[in-house]
């Protein structure tokens, strides 16, 4: 196929390669924006519903080979692809590509061939051979030639070996292990004394179209009487060795014999040469046949040697030995974890079974050691669910609460079957997403606040405080005053609070006389949609101060030379009612005797002022504040029992401004 500047649509079919498996097959070498296949169609993907689901080549590795369209759902080339780099000679060269879309979260695996085309023609490593061979060989001698090498596979492959014209020689070609490699055989006696060298030339064809070649100059020396070639003992030697044995390390010893005599009988060893590419991993020792090993073996890279060992006598006669060196896995291979897709954060109301992350374990060494366990190093409320060809899902196994925990850090353990036992730990860091699901909360179930009546206005008096375990937005705290216990509209608006920070003013001066204490309800709401709330009782306790002087309604004060006078007989005994003065207050009055002063018949006693309403009260003296001076009462009596005179008009009989009703009793004999 010609591939020139244009895009190509090379569109091949999809099959099934497994249970629901698609594999699509293009040519290497392709250019970038060749179309692959309808990768959405094949999958039952909707074209309308890629965006929405985000659906996108899960990367592996550094290079991205293909590229995926959310517009009409093809897979295409995103660069040229060399199957020799990816592939060398592994054959089918097979892609795995992992498709991955959202909402449900799903995984795609596919597989593209990458198909050979015939870029590389057939390389020898030298390019020229030098043979020995006696003059008395016989025809039908064999000598060994270099295979050549050609990086393409299949049919592109290395598939004849010939000489250009010659008379003497010509090559027969076997196949071995899937290659095909040439000797050279003689057709003609030789003759030394009349050809001592001959040239020739030997092509490696591929059977690519057009097909391609490479060539060997190849010099062939004459030698004298030497007719026996040296023999190994064993035509292949066998070697098994763990991949982790030491460089230097003796793999085997090979040994070849000579029939002919003296100096054509001394054999000298040696490792031919590697195939194209494959770097030597041996060296023997020319006169023992010591094999040893060079370099690190890696069962991953390579499992299986095949090498040539040559005996050559001083006749130039070469006999030829394979060593097969078998390479012997070890656990030498930790498992790798890659997360190909994680959602985070997560709301804290997902379901039991929400997909969290997919994973993919895979460990480079075979058999047990290669067999990978994947599991959770903690007791968190999630669990691995085993999918498919390694593929493990991350998911909740019960609700999550985002007030007990906000974060969570699980650590991913892939631990392989191997001695010693390898393991791997990948970290997750998943955040979980709050949800309204928590009121505030106050700090105290009710609110108590105690006020000094006459306060100033527009200060603070109290201040309430709530929480909400929530986060952000859905903890963002609202205050606010409610009127539920049907108080007086106007006492309710003596009231404002802060609808932030929760601190309660006072709008006006409260009057103890006028109301004692005030009940609101303090409602805080969250900032949630929708937002919850919660209600606390606030009592305003209004605290009184001595801000009202008693008053006396009767007699009136107001009257001119006006004295209350009673007569007393004087056959009284102590205790007799003398007579009763009214008094008024708004407040409560609590009275104690306590006479002050007896001097000339006069006697003093002052008025407690205390909290309480308005009331009759039986006294004999009228008592005095507790801790205050206060206004006073003046009681002048005469001594009607003692001098036997007339009472006389005493002038201001009561000299304060509010008083109760209160029976004034004669007082015991002074």
């Amino acid at each position: 196929m010609h591939l020139d500047g244009r895009v190509l649509f090379y569109f091949l079919m999809a099959w099934a390669a497994a249970a629901d498996q698609i594999r699509y097959a293009v040519p290497e070498e392709m250019e970038k924006g060749s179309i692959v296949g309808n990768i959405a169609r094949d999958l039952g993907l909707q074209t309308e519903d890629l965006s929405k689901r985000s659906v996108r080549i899960v990367s592996r590795g550094k290079t991205q080979h293909f590229s995926f369209s959310l517009t009409n759902g093809y897979l295409s080339i995103s660069e040229k692809i060399d199957r020799e780099k990816i592939c060398a000679h592994t054959s089918p060269c097979l892609l795995i590509v992992e498709l991955i879309a959202q909402n449900p979260l799903q995984l795609y695996q596919f597989e593209v061939e990458i198909q050979d085309i015939n870029d590389n023609a057939p390389r020898f490593q030298e390019e020229e051979l030098l043979l020995d061979i006696s003059e008395i060989s016989v025809p039908g001698t064999l000598l060994s030639l270099p295979r050549a090498s050609d990086q393409d596979v299949g049919v592109n492959s290395i598939q004849d070996y010939h000489l250009m014209e010659n008379v003497h020689f010509k090559t027969v070609v076997s196949e071995t292990r899937d290659q095909k490699e040439a000797k050279l055989i003689l057709e003609r006696a030789l003759d030394r004394e009349n050809v001592s060298v001959h040239h020739l030339i030997l092509v490696a064809t591929d059977g690519g179209d057009p097909v391609r070649s490479g060539t060997l100059q190849i010099r062939v020396f004459i030698l004298d009487n030497n007719d026996n070639p040296p023999v190994f003992s064993h035509y292949v030697y066998k070697v098994t060795v763990d991949e982790d044995v030491a460089e230097g390390t003796l793999l085997t010893t090979v040994t070849a014999t000579d029939a002919d005599q003296g100096i054509n009988a001394e054999v000298t060893y040696s490792v031919g040469l590697p195939p194209l590419g494959l770097p030597p991993k041996v060296q023997i020792d020319s006169q023992s046949g010591d094999v040893y090993l060079t370099g690190t073996l890696d069962f991953e890279d390579t499992a299986f040697y095949e090498i040539k060992i040559h005996a050559k006598d001083n006749g130039g006669l070469v006999g030829e030995s394979r060593l097969m060196i078998e390479v012997i896995d070890r656990n030498d291979n930790s498992p790798t974890i890659t997360i190909t897709s994680l959602s985070t954060p997560i709301s804290e109301d997902s379901k039991p079974g929400t997909v969290i992350a997919i994973l993919n374990v895979h460990d480079r060494d075979s058999q047990e050691n290669g067999r990978v366990t994947c599991f959770i190093s903690e007791n968190l409320p999630f669990h691995l669910e085993y999918s498919f060809s390694n593929y493990y899902s991350l998911v909740t196994v019960q609700l999550l609460d985002r007030e007990e925990a906000f974060e969570y850090n699980i650590s991913i353990i892939a631990e392989d079957h191997g001695t010693p036992v390898l393991t791997t730990s990948e970290m997750i860091r998943l955040l979980i997403s709050d949800i309204n699901d928590n009121a505030p909360v106050f700090d105290s179930p009710s609110f108590t606040a105690y006020v000094m009546e006459n306060n100033p206005k527009a200060v603070s008096i109290f201040s309430v405080k709530a929480r909400d375990s929530d986060w952000d937005q859905n903890a963002i705290i609202t205050y606010s005053l409610m009127n539920n216990f049907k108080e007086d509209a106007s006492r309710f608006s003596y009231l404002s609070i802060n609808s932030g920070t929760g601190v309660i003013y006072a709008l006006r001066s409260f009057d103890y006389e006028e109301f004692k204490e005030l009940k609101v309800q303090v409602k805080a709401h969250d900032g949630g949609s929708p937002p919850l709330s919660n209600n606390d009782t606030l009592t305003i306790v209004v605290v009184d101060e001595n801000d009202n002087r008693p008053q006396i309604l009767f007699p009136s004060p107001s009257m001119d030379e006006s004295t209350g006078v009673e007569f007393v007989p004087r056959s009284s005994d102590p205790g007799y009612l003398v007579t009763k003065a009214l008094q008024y207050t708004s407040k409560r009055l609590e009275e104690h005797v306590q006479l002050l002063t007896k001097q000339q018949n006069i006697l003093e006693a002052r008025l407690e002022d205390q909290e309480g309403r308005a009331r009759r009260n039986n006294i004999r003296v009228v008592g005095v504040p507790k801790g205050a001076e206060g206004p006073s009462v003046d009681l002048f009596l005469e001594d009607l029992i003692l001098n036997k005179l007339r009472p006389k008009r005493l002038p201001n009989f009561f000299s304060v401004e509010r008083a109760h009703w209160a029976p004034i009793l004669l007082p015991k004999p002074l």
